[in-house]
C-alpha cells in the first residue's frame, strides 16, 4: 500500500473527529492532529482504534504516543504493515 493510499484512508478515519474544518481542508503530512485539527486526546484514541481496524494492525503504547501527526501516523502504519 502506498503512502498516498494510507493518507487517503487516514483522512476518512480522521474526518468525524475534526473540530477545525479549515485545518482539515489543508491537511498534509505536516498536519498535527491536536494543534491543527483540534482533535482531543479521547478522540485520538478512537482514531487509533479505527486505524487498527482499517489496516488490520496492532498498535502498541510506544507507537501510539508517536501518532500525533499525519506523517508520524503514516510511518507507524507502514512499519506495522511490514512486520
Amino acid at each position: 500500500m502506498t503512502k498516498e493510499e494510507i493518507i487517503l484512508k487516514l483522512t476518512t478515519i480522521v474526518k468525524p473527529y475534526v473540530q477545525n474544518e479549515e485545518g482539515f481542508l489543508k491537511m498534509s503530512e505536516e498536519t498535527d492532529f491536536i494543534n491543527d485539527l483540534e482533535i482531543n486526546s479521547a478522540n485520538l484514541v478512537d482514531i487509533i482504534l479505527d486505524v487498527e481496524d482499517e489496516f488490520k494492525i496492532e498498535i502498541d503504547n510506544d507507537s501510539m504516543e508517536k501518532m500525533l501527526s499525519v506523517k508520524a501516523t503514516v510511518a507507524v502504519i507502514q512499519e506495522k504493515m511490514n512486520v
